[in-house]
């Protein structure tokens, strides 16, 4: 587990710069676009690639090339391992070449799915026509540094790929500046810029692995039976693994019917709950798949059910006073990151509301990518699949009864209902897998009571201009209670920030 947690600080203070980098973007980008009909059209172009990213590549691709790559690695040698590595870029540029043209020629019906609500504004519509035809290459870059990302991670490399969304928010922030000072219109800058990050995220990661004398150039073999089996497990897992992310898009589709600026206000209210799932939730997930494929591997059960069992607890331990914190500051919060120029006191209201939703599920975020990862390393692409397909329609019910009377509100809490569901049925899906692997225990409790006075002190405060200095006060004493009560996360946590400081 050590190795996890010292991979975990790697990863989460590398993501750590991006999300300070990603707030910085989200404020350039609400004070020079805001949250008007552009901005939607914008955030609806720039969503689809992203989501196909998180379906084709991290979602599916990375988590099912992962452990195949690990097992080939130890028992064939790195020679047959690259073989598979690089005879899987070669479909994989391929295939993303193919879908990027058809998305361009069908751009305007691929809008008609996404934002059906759009069409009774025919300028707004074909304007993020416009936009998507842009955007969409960047899945050929990006996809490819998922690829990339498996291949270093599986040599215990976790630094570059962790780096590269820091490409992308820099480049993004000097886009909008530049929409801005050079009179060119914001939204079609931020999509050129989207495209440009891309292929600087691509260039990042090739010194790094030609350290481990990986090239892309090389002997391919296009009919590898890895590369088959990787294509044989993703069929059913390109959206099993990326649930959140499709329920984010359902909800963009919903918001679409709804008063203009709603895509926005979700948009801005998930970036926020993205940080704190990104530095430690998705981090966990990436550090622990290749242990946990390793021990799959080599039939160690009780090692596997160990690691899983420690990366939940340390999870929960994160998230559930993140999650607290953003409740209870959900106002002032927003206010601070984004109240300025066209960014207005109504969208700070009406955001902060997005930001509740979405929290209220924010462990199960956290949680859903790690068990899917365990499945995953177990050779099992078909059962998140399933889950996933159920979790769908509990958001797009939800979201439809919800949208009726909390608008806006109501299609963030569906997500996180969604989101709730799909833990329960993962964990119900693990235990028939591998056996009762979770074990309760009395530190859950502690979590959970601590969370609540973190939520009603931030509610209690929230009125002040200083409340948001209360969050690392908080987080300082949240800390050291648990260290008090003898509680390992508290003790790990303690010891990375000291050698941090070293």
């Amino acid at each position: 587990m050590s190795n996890i947690i010292k991979n975990t600080s790697v990863i989460a203070g590398a993501t750590f710069l991006s999300r300070i980098l990603g707030f910085l973007r989200d404020v350039v980008v609400a004070y020079t676009l805001g949250t008007g009909p552009f901005a939607d059209a914008f955030f609806v172009a720039f969503r689809i690639p992203n989501l196909m990213r998180r379906l084709f590549a991290e979602g599916s691709l990375t988590m099912a090339f992962v452990p195949l790559f690990k097992n080939i690695y130890l028992k064939d040698g790195k020679n047959d391992a690259f073989l598979f590595a690089r005879s899987t870029f070669t479909y994989l540029i391929l295939i993303l070449c193919t879908l990027t043209l058809l998305a361009i020629v069908f751009a305007p019906q691929i809008a008609i799915i996404i934002s059906p609500g759009f069409r009774q504004q025919p300028e707004i519509f074909e304007f993020t026509i416009h936009l998507i035809r842009i955007c969409f290459p960047y899945i050929i870059f990006i996809s490819s540094v998922a690829l990339f990302m498996g291949i270093l991670n599986s040599l215990g490399h976790f630094l570059a790929p962790a780096l590269a969304p820091c490409i992308l928010n820099i480049t993004l922030i000097a886009s909008a500046l530049a929409g801005k000072y050079l009179n060119i219109n914001i939204a079609i800058a931020l999509s050129y810029g989207v495209l440009l990050a891309g292929l600087g995220q691509f260039l990042l990661q090739l010194p790094f692995l030609k350290k481990y004398n990986f090239s892309i150039f090389g002997k391919i073999d296009l009919k590898h039976q890895g590369v088959k089996l990787l294509f044989k497990m993703m069929l059913p897992s390109i959206y099993g693994a990326a649930v959140y992310q499709l329920n984010i898009m359902l909800n963009t589709l919903l918001a679409s019917f709804l008063e203009s600026g709603s895509v926005s206000y979700l948009y801005y209210a998930d970036r926020l709950v993205q940080f704190p799932l990104g530095i430690f939730g998705v981090a966990v997930s990436v550090a622990a798949l290749p242990d946990l494929s390793e021990l799959s591997s080599k039939k160690d059960i009780q090692g596997f059910k160990n690691i899983l069992n420690k990366s939940i607890y340390f999870l929960l331990f994160i998230c559930l006073p993140a999650s607290a914190g953003l409740i209870g500051l959900s106002y002032p919060i927003i206010e601070v990151l984004f109240k300025r120029g066209a960014f207005n006191s109504d969208s700070v209201q009406a955001t902060s509301l997005c930001l509740i939703g979405y929290s209220l599920g924010l462990p199960a975020f956290s949680l859903i990518r790690t068990l899917i990862s365990s499945l995953y390393s177990l050779k099992d692409t078909k059962t998140p699949a399933y889950i996933a397909t159920v979790c769908l329609f509990v958001n797009l019910i939800f979201g439809i009864v919800l949208m009726q009377r909390l608008s806006y509100f109501g299609l963030a809490l569906a997500v996180s209902i969604s989101s709730w569901t799909n833990v329960i049925l993962l964990y119900i899906a693990l235990n028939k897998k591998i056996g009762k692997w979770f074990t309760v225990k009395k530190k859950l409790l502690w979590f959970v009571l601590f969370s609540l006075f973190i939520t009603m002190i931030g509610k209690l405060t929230s009125s002040s201009p200083y409340s948001l200095i209360l969050i690392p006060i908080l987080a300082l004493i949240y800390i050291y209670l648990c260290k008090l009560l003898k509680i390992e996360e508290a003790d790990a946590i303690l010891s990375l920030l000291k050698k941090t400081n070293k």
